[in-house]
């Protein structure tokens, strides 16, 4: 008797396939990052001076200053700038060559139910970023700044340095725009059939505490950002049970469609008449 054994190249084929078109995929998102950060490193003092902007409008008209305390600080000031909007003019880029490198694995009402989660995550990422630059800041500039003054007989006067002032206005973009995909997250947990609505409406309570801590962490310590992020992310939370409901009467609807095609396909063929 003789046993057919595949060749083990053969039997290897398509992992290899699948990881070279992994190492295809992330060399193209590798390059569209580095092709990004060159040409935003050209252009980081416009850049720099957009995320200034509401640092300078929070100063009385003609007074504020940044400082740099090292010397090689205002260098790397530039690659951190270059860096974060690199990242965010090639995330589309690299956000289809990842689902360029999954949707062959779906089927195609797994790629029906992705795709709002997809178009999502970038639009409410950008609204959070634009009310952290728009909104929090400003408001959270003015309130440090009214620290500054006289303290037993010295003048305390905020000279904020570059380096320290880039990551500060990063905190906040990245807390604002990665909170504001709560959302997406609580939808696919619901569609995953991890949690149910009624769960989270009667976990309402709790959520509100969580949301508040939330914000009291990513944010800095004043009162007035960690509140501008609460409010919307409440919002947010009470918008998913909404969208929660009406997905869960669409996909009661399309079961019991489901079901009718069923019946009337079984009706069609009639045991009997086939004897």
């Amino acid at each position: 008797m003789a046993f057919e054994v595949d060749d083990i190249d053969e039997s290897r084929a398509p992992l290899l396939d699948h990881l070279i078109e992994l190492r295809t995929r992330l060399l193209r998102a590798i390059l569209a990052l580095a092709i990004a950060f060159v040409v935003c490193f050209v252009f980081a003092d416009e850049i720099f001076g957009f995320l200034v902007r509401p640092l300078t409008a929070a100063f009385p008209e003609g007074e504020g200053k940044l400082i740099y305390t090292q010397l090689y600080e205002a260098f790397f000031v530039e690659l951190k700038v270059a860096l974060f909007a690199g990242f965010f003019i090639s995330f589309p880029i690299i956000a289809n060559q990842l689902w360029a490198f999954v949707a062959p694995g779906l089927y195609a009402n797994e790629k029906r139910a992705f795709l709002p989660f997809i178009i999502a995550t970038p639009l409410l990422f950008t609204a959070g970023a634009a009310l952290a630059y728009y909104v929090v800041m400003p408001t959270a500039f003015r309130w440090f700044l009214g620290f500054e003054g006289e303290v037993g007989g010295l003048d305390i006067e905020a000279l904020p340095g570059t380096g320290n002032y880039l990551d500060l206005v990063m905190q906040f973009i990245l807390a604002f725009g990665v909170t504001f995909l709560l959302p997406v997250l609580l939808m696919l947990l619901h569609r995953a059939g991890i949690v149910t609505r009624a769960q989270l409406a009667g976990a309402r309570r709790y959520v509100i505490v969580g949301i508040v801590a939330i914000a009291a962490i990513v944010t800095p310590p004043d009162p007035g950002s960690q509140l501008i992020l609460a409010l919307p992310l409440l919002i947010l939370f009470e918008g998913s049970l909404l969208l929660m409901r009406v997905q869960e009467r669409w996909m009661g609807n399309s079961v019991e469609d489901d079901a009718e095609s069923e019946g009337l396909s079984d009706d069609a063929v009639d045991p009997s008449e086939s004897v």
